[in-house]
């Protein structure tokens, strides 16, 4: 392997060219970046750094010395536009190409937007910086999509002083992902501070004044933050001759196409662990799959598998939400530990007769690691929950 290129400069894509590194590669490492800024953490985005309680460089992945220590020719502020398969090249935004013998492909996802102009995201940033800017006491936010990041911007809006509305056109938010008696729990916690939650509304477009309703109505405010998912960041495959379908189509292995891995975001792979084809959007995620892909890159021939049980955090008013699993998709879900009304529980989720995932509430980490052995192991339901309720 003489040139390897990894195209994506955040946490996946940063991994991946840690590990390279610390496996023994010292050929030439590229690693292509459509933002200005070194590597930095996206989570804080949504809560420390919206506050205020953190700075922009707190947020710095690795320091500029850790950056130079591994010898990357490094290409920041400029976006990868096109991949040659055949000719092993990847084309940039300033025109320029780069070879490779192997690669690995980071690009992650970017927000999905309304129709109409001034609403707010929050992916960079510059995202989160100029929303913070425009919170404070009095002053009206609308969020649209009350999932994970609308919700924690609507916790962290509220602490600030704002008047807050999430529009969520689900009965239940988040019921898709944690269940409908979880889903409502969790969005009690808004209710009970004030912040208006109105669920069942389609917003269809931003205005000048605020959003508008599938209804017609119009539902004022003097900022807009769309939370509404997100969008992998694939149109720059197109005719590579790549398989692209909500992301960037791996095997267990992460690996595309020969010498092609993906990780992060916008790798779609099959993970043997749920026997099922997963993207997922959380921050260990991305590293663990970094790593996982450059090892299985330098060498093909001691390859493993790449099967994680997901694990992701949410921090929302006074809430630490830990869960671990796949809980998409699940049939059953049963409280093992805690009580829902106070907000203090570990929950536990069935798909077919396995545990397939857990989450918890206000409850130390052992509370629920104790689960995630259950779902490594794909633990019987019938033997393992109804034991344990």
């Amino acid at each position: 392997m003489n040139r390897i290129v990894v195209v994506g400069a955040s946490a996946a894509g940063l991994a991946a060219a840690e590990t390279l590194r610390r496996e023994g590669y010292a050929g030439p490492l590229t690693l292509v970046g459509d933002e200005p800024l070194a590597p930095y953490d996206r989570p804080p985005l949504s809560k420390q750094l919206l506050s205020g309680e953190w700075q922009p460089e707190r947020l710095d992945l690795r320091t500029p010395a850790d950056l130079s220590a591994l010898g990357l020719d490094l290409r920041l502020g400029v976006r990868a536009t096109g991949l040659e398969l055949a000719e092993r090249t990847v084309r940039l935004a300033d025109g320029s190409t780069v070879p490779y013998d192997g690669l690995i492909l980071a690009t992650g996802v970017r927000p999905r937007r309304l129709p109409g102009e001034g609403a707010h995201v929050l992916r960079t940033l510059e995202d989160a910086l100029t929303l913070r800017d425009r919170l404070g006491p009095g002053r009206r936010l609308v969020v649209v999509g009350a999932g994970f990041l609308g919700a924690e911007a609507a916790a962290v809006a509220w602490r600030l002083g704002a008047e807050v509305t999430v529009l969520e056109p689900a009965p239940v938010p988040l019921a898709h992902a944690v269940g409908t008696e979880v889903g409502q729990v969790l969005s009690q916690a808004h209710l009970e501070r004030g912040v208006e939650l109105r669920c069942g509304v389609t917003v269809t477009e931003v205005t000048e004044d605020g959003v508008r309703l599938a209804s017609g109505e119009v539902v004022e405010a003097d900022e807009v933050l769309v939370a509404i998912g997100s969008l992998p960041n694939t149109e720059w495959l197109d005719g590579s001759g790549l398989a692209v379908g909500d992301g960037v189509v791996c095997d267990q292995y992460c690996e595309a196409a020969r010498n092609v891995y993906a990780a992060g975001d916008v790798a779609r792979w099959h993970n043997p662990l749920f026997g099922t084809s997963m993207r997922i959007e959380h921050r260990t995620n991305a590293a663990e799959q970094g790593m996982a892909a450059a090892r299985n890159l330098l060498a093909p021939e001691a390859r493993k598998p790449f099967a994680p049980v997901p694990y992701f955090w949410s921090d929302q008013y006074d809430m630490k939400i830990q869960a671990y699993g796949f809980l998409r998709g699940h049939d059953e879900v049963a409280v093992v530990e805690g009580d829902l009304a106070e907000r203090r529980f570990v929950a536990v989720y069935r798909t077919g007769d396995r545990v397939s995932g857990a989450l918890a509430v206000g409850m130390p980490p052992k509370a629920i690691r104790r689960w995630r052995q259950s779902i490594v192991t794909g633990a019987a339901w019938s033997e393992t929950v109804r034991a344990a309720v």
